[in-house]
């Protein structure tokens, strides 16, 4: 599962690919340190660009990450189920008629990323090593997601209008299969898909439109992918570099070659 993204890049050049789009965001500020590594495990609200289910217009706004099961009404169920709607395999929105992902496949959405973070498993290494993968020439890209609206009412009795979303998944490529390698869903990736297939992603009319979507992937030249210093638990680096810099681990064998590492990484 892709629990891990980075936005390092002004989120105003969206409007550059998406010109008609209407800015929704309550907070037009951002503080990019913190967008430096956006964990899912807290549903954490992100900017989206989502379009309207009753018409053809875009809005940029914050959705919380981790589409929120509504179905589901013990608070504590509801959580635990919310962690498997992170991620959405996109093999399956057109498969499972029954499924909720397809009742929610008109509620298209994409996320603009600088970039992903995965974790490889290295055989003898006590802590897998991220790394972060992004789209070679792309300052930003959009990885296609699904979004749905619920309610909640505060502490006055007033009832706001929530979005939560979920980030389409796929096999993954030769690249991404060595680099997500270990966990129950190993071999996964995002969803990477070129511009003119994003655009198609917001203005698909029909099922048909978004096969060519899902049987999309992008080829190991496309992608940009270094190792990064540990992510977890450790809120700056020992370098004060950027969690999105490369970082350069001792004895790190190459990509396919996980052979008996003695090294851990502490």
């Amino acid at each position: 599962m892709c629990w891990d993204i980075s936005l390092h890049t002004d989120l105003e050049i969206v409007k550059k690919a998406f010109p008609k789009l209407r800015d929704e965001r309550k907070q037009l500020e951002y503080d990019y340190r913190y967008f430096e590594n956006v964990q899912a495990i807290t549903f954490p609200a992100y900017p989206i660009i989502y379009k309207d289910k009753e018409g053809e217009e875009l809005g940029l706004l914050e959705m919380e990450w981790g589409v929120l099961p509504t179905y589901i009404k013990d608070p504590k169920e509801q959580e635990d189920r919310r962690r498997n709607m992170i991620n959405v395999r996109s093999e399956r929105i057109l498969a499972d008629s029954k499924s909720y992902w397809h009742r929610l496949k008109n509620q298209r959405c994409l996320i603009p990323v600088s970039g992903t973070f995965e974790h490889r498993k290295v055989h003898g290494w006590k802590k897998k090593v991220p790394y972060f993968i992004g789209e070679k020439g792309r300052e930003i890209f959009y990885i296609p997601g699904l979004y749905q609206w619920h309610e909640i009412v505060d502490q006055e009795g007033e009832i706001h209008k929530i979005g939560s979303f979920g980030m389409l998944t796929r096999e993954a490529n030769t690249v991404m299969g060595q680099i997500h390698n270990d966990g129950p869903n190993k071999r996964r990736m995002p969803l990477f898909l070129t511009p003119e297939l994003e655009q198609q992603w917001l203005s698909a009319k029909d099922e048909e439109a978004l096969i060519p979507i899902f049987n999309y992937e992008i080829s190991d030249q496309e992608l940009d992918y270094y190792p990064v210093y540990t992510l977890r638990g450790y809120p700056n680096r020992p370098d004060g570099k950027h969690r999105y810099e490369p970082y350069q681990w001792s004895d790190l064998p190459p990509l396919g070659q996980d052979g008996p590492i003695q090294q851990s990484l502490f």
